[in-house]
């Protein structure tokens, strides 16, 4: 069976810091492309970061880059998304997700949800200002 699971969002204040993890099972890690999304209310889930496992390419959204960083642990089968200089727009519920068939190459590939099979039960993050 296929888990995600996240953990490590919480409340914190405008420019502070949260690592996210998701932790997962069930496939072979190497073979998948990690993706994290956000999803605010009232707004479109959205990719923010993704890893391809096998060659560590990275994708990030423009909104995050400079400020957020995704790794990966094959030896857990974990990803982390280290959130750095948070603003109160990034709050929001932050899933990850697992595809077999996205993968990153040039890193300016948006992630599509509909190509990422698997998810997680989401956390949420919340920046005060």
């Amino acid at each position: 069976e296929v888990q995600l699971v996240e953990s490590g969002g919480g409340l914190v204040q405008a420019g502070g810091s949260l690592r996210l993890s998701c932790a997962t099972s069930g496939f072979t890690f190497d073979d998948y492309t990690i993706g994290w999304f956000r999803q605010a209310p009232g707004k479109e889930r959205e990719g923010v970061s993704c890893i391809s496992s096998s060659d560590g390419n990275t994708y990030y959204a423009d909104s995050v880059k400079g400020r957020f960083t995704i790794s990966s642990d094959n030896a857990k089968n974990t990803v982390y998304l280290q959130m750095n200089s948070l603003k109160p727009e990034d709050t929001a519920v932050y899933y990850c997700a697992a595809s077999s068939v996205w993968t990153v190459v040039a890193g300016n590939e948006v992630p599509e949800p509909p190509f990422f099979g698997s998810w997680g039960q989401g956390t949420q993050v919340t920046v005060s200002s």
